[in-house]
C-alpha cells in the first residue's frame, strides 16, 4: 500500500461538479492498493497516518500528529500511484489492486482514519492549500 500524503490548510474532492468532501487543516492521503495487499496493511497504514508527526508544536519542529492538532483527514483512493513507467511512456497499472480488492481495503482505511473521503472509482477533481509544503510518500513494508 502506498500513501501520498500531504499537510494541507484545506483541501477538497469534487464529482460531476458536486463537491463530495470537504477538510480544513489536515492531512490529504492519496491512497494506492497495490495487488498483494490485505487488511494488515491497511491496517499498518493507518496507524502510521494517525502516528506522523508533521504538524509543528511549540518548539517549532514537527512533533505533533493530526490528532494532536486537532485536524482532519481526507483519503482519496488513487490506483496510479502505481504506475509502472520502467518501459515506454503510457503507465502500466498491473501492479495496483482490482477495484474489488482495492475498494474494502480503502473503506478500511479511510474508517480507520474518521476520514472523509473521496469516491472510489470516480473521476475526482482534488484541489488542496498544501501547508509548507510538507509532502510525504509511505510504503507498506512489503507485505507484512
Amino acid at each position: 500500500m502506498r500513501a501520498l500524503v500531504q499537510r494541507v490548510g484545506s483541501a477538497a474532492v469534487a464529482v460531476d461538479g458536486e463537491e463530495v468532501a470537504r477538510i480544513g487543516r489536515g492531512l490529504l492521503v492519496l491512497l494506492g492498493v497495490h495487488a498483494g495487499d490485505g487488511e494488515r496493511e491497511a491496517d499498518w497504514i493507518v496507524h502510521k497516518l494517525l502516528a506522523l508527526r508533521v504538524f509543528e508544536g511549540p518548539s517549532g519542529r514537527m512533533d505533533r500528529s493530526v490528532a494532536d492538532v486537532g485536524g482532519e483527514v481526507l483519503c482519496v483512493s488513487q490506483f496510479t500511484l502505481y504506475g509502472d513507467l520502467r518501459r515506454g511512456n503510457r503507465p502500466s497499472f498491473t501492479a495496483a489492486a482490482p477495484p474489488e480488492q482495492a475498494e474494502p481495503l480503502y473503506e478500511r482505511v479511510c474508517a480507520g482514519l474518521h476520514a472523509e473521503g473521496g469516491r472510489f472509482g470516480a473521476h475526482m477533481l482534488v484541489s488542496l492549500v498544501n501547508d509548507g509544503p510538507v509532502t510525504l510518500l509511505i510504503e507498506t513494508p512489503g507485505h507484512l
